[in-house]
């Protein structure tokens, strides 16, 4: 797994679907962090990277014919990602509880809303794709949203509780890991480079990307040692996911793939594409 340390890639040899010279990356109004190190990393290649002035498609980019990739969160992606022809790929609700009790360390089950409010006892609760309602353990079903908040059909992952000791973001392109970074220890925010745990760490990974249910080619997986045993976070979507201390370049390969035109998507990828709504303005 050594891409991970490779040097930056240069436009003419841009990994197929990665990104070319001429192609766009547009970047939401409230640019984070990894927005702004994905700029420049972007620049570097020739892209032109946009940064929207609006929750709207930019008019200059409609029915262009520059390929658009985006980088934002689903609220950015939903509301650009139809009028630009964008595939946005996500992993499906149901990947983590579809893993194998020795990857996840812990149950995980995917229900709907109304079936964990009758939860008697604490348990992790997040919504598996947007953040409807805060990701966190919940004492009861009793103090999760209630009906006047949340329709009882939104979908949630309910998962037993454990303990992270540490957790690392890991940006996944065909089944390697192009970029990684330690983001937690303990529960608290603690960003840094792999280190020394790059060898447990991706020694781990190895065998959830080779043991799990299938992914789409670009995605983002979070892992990290438990008190019983390292274990799966979770995975979401790359164009939406903080980079921490990863390699730009590496997280920018990623990201070019998850979120680009429809038209270059290939045909593996589509079942995880993320259903964009039609926007009436």
């Amino acid at each position: 797994m050594s891409t991970m340390n490779a040097p930056a890639p240069t436009p003419p040899r841009a990994m197929p679907g990665t990104g070319a010279a001429g192609a766009v990356l547009l970047l939401a109004p409230r640019i984070n962090e990894t927005g702004l190190q994905l700029r420049t990393a972007a620049g570097r290649r020739g892209l032109r990277a946009f940064t929207a002035t609006s929750w709207q498609a930019p008019e200059e980019l409609l029915g262009s014919t520059a390929p658009v990739h985006v980088y934002g969160g689903p609220l950015f992606g939903d509301a650009v990602g139809r009028a630009l022809g964008l595939a946005l790929l996500e992993p499906s609700a149901t990947w983590l509880g579809d893993l194998p009790r020795e990857l996840t360390g812990r149950r995980v089950s995917c229900t709907t809303l109304a079936e964990a409010r009758e939860l008697r006892g604490p348990a992790f609760v997040k919504p598996p794709a947007d953040k409807v309602f805060a990701a966190r353990v919940y004492e009861d079903g009793a103090a999760l949203p209630g009906p006047e908040v949340l329709d009882g059909d939104t979908p949630v992952q309910v998962s037993e509780v454990v303990r992270f000791r540490r957790e690392y973001r890991l940006f996944v392109l065909d089944g390697t890991v192009r970029a990684a970074s330690r983001y937690a220890v303990d529960g608290e925010l603690s960003v840094a480079p792999l280190g020394a745990d790059a060898g447990e760490v991706l020694a781990f990974a190895a065998d959830v990307l080779a043991d799990g249910p299938g992914l789409p080619s670009a995605a983002v997986v979070d892992v990290g040692p438990t008190d019983g045993g390292w274990a799966v976070v979770e995975a979401n979507a790359a164009w939406a996911s903080g980079g921490y201390a990863a390699d730009p370049e590496g997280v920018l390969d990623v990201v070019l793939r998850a979120a680009g035109p429809l038209a270059q998507l290939p045909a593996a990828d589509r079942p995880f594409l993320r259903d964009l709504p039609e926007i009436v303005r």
